[in-house]
């Protein structure tokens, strides 16, 4: 059963906690929400689930109770405390919590977390701090091939760039990248009164379902130096493509069809922002992944 706002407030307060801003501490507390998040997963007796941010354990609990095996990541010290009280009692077969930030980096997973998940398939369910949001995102998709869904709440301008079409003020590159390796999907849009205490901004619900057949083959090398050569083009998004390709490519590119040199990338559909990042590639672009890592 999910945790009333009366109880959170109630299990802090024995405790001495209160929410914190520094570690985007926003706990979801509208119910029916929670369930739709979870039912938007289909989280199942068996599966595994990663949660990041699972503050007092409303949204874990939940996952719990239909079955899921749930890896939990947490900051803060004092939720940590609570959970290992609470669920790591009632769960000790299901529930495992890391304490520490769920990243190494901006493009790496935690290793603490990344060997609680073992080589098993997962989903990450969550509702996400703001901050941890697109690196978290970003990371999944691109070094874990295991993840096999998110089912995240997270802040609407992030959510819109997401989903975002070429054209728009908000396509770019997080959105080209997470188009090329996944089915993207709003499922609601979320006022600050559906959390507590009240962000300042509005948040969405997504679903992101990475593709059987990804636009970038080849794997989490692969997709990491793709995502590399984009964010470089889209550095210079608003330049022609003759110019933002010098930046990203250290040999002259042949452009594939469809790709003009006097266009914009932020005009390019992902299938063709694909083509044109394949090119950059060849010409030994995005060597961040390794240099014998074509796209």
């Amino acid at each position: 059963m999910a945790q009333t706002l009366s109880q959170i407030r109630a299990m802090l307060d024995e405790r001495g906690l209160a929410p914190k801003k520094s570690l985007g501490q926003n706990f979801l507390v509208d119910q029916n929400l929670l369930g739709k998040l979870v039912d938007a997963s289909g989280a199942a007796a068996g599966d595994l689930v990663l949660e990041v941010g699972p503050g007092t354990g409303t949204l874990t609990r939940t996952l719990l109770e239909r079955g899921a095996e749930v890896v939990a990541c947490e900051m803060d010290a004092g939720l940590c405390a609570l959970l290992r009280e609470t669920l790591g009692v009632e769960y000790a077969g299901r529930f495992t919590l890391i304490e520490g930030d769920c990243l190494a980096s901006k493009r790496a997973v935690n290793p603490a977390l990344a060997d609680a998940l073992g080589d098993r398939a997962f989903t990450l369910v969550a509702n996400l701090p703001y901050q941890a949001a697109t690196p978290l995102i970003l990371a999944l998709l691109t070094g874990h091939e295991r993840c096999a869904s998110m089912h995240v709440t997270i802040q609407k301008e992030v959510a819109d760039r997401l989903i975002a079409g070429p054209g728009t003020k908000t396509y770019g590159s997080i959105g080209v990248v997470a188009q090329a390796l996944a089915d993207v999907e709003r499922i609601a849009t979320l006022p600050p009164e559906c959390f507590w205490p009240r962000p300042d901004v509005t948040s969405a619900m997504i679903s992101i379902t990475r593709r059987d057949e990804p636009l970038v083959p080849g794997g989490p090398d692969a997709w990491a130096r793709f995502a590399a050569i984009v964010q470089v083009l889209f550095a210079s998004r608003r330049k022609q493509l003759s110019a933002a390709i010098k930046r990203a490519a250290p040999r002259p590119v042949d452009l594939p069809e469809g790709v003009l040199a006097n266009a914009r990338v932020e005009s390019l559909p992902v299938e063709r922002v694909v083509a044109l990042a394949r090119a950059v590639a060849d010409a030994g672009g995005g060597g961040v992944a390794g240099e014998n890592v074509r796209l």
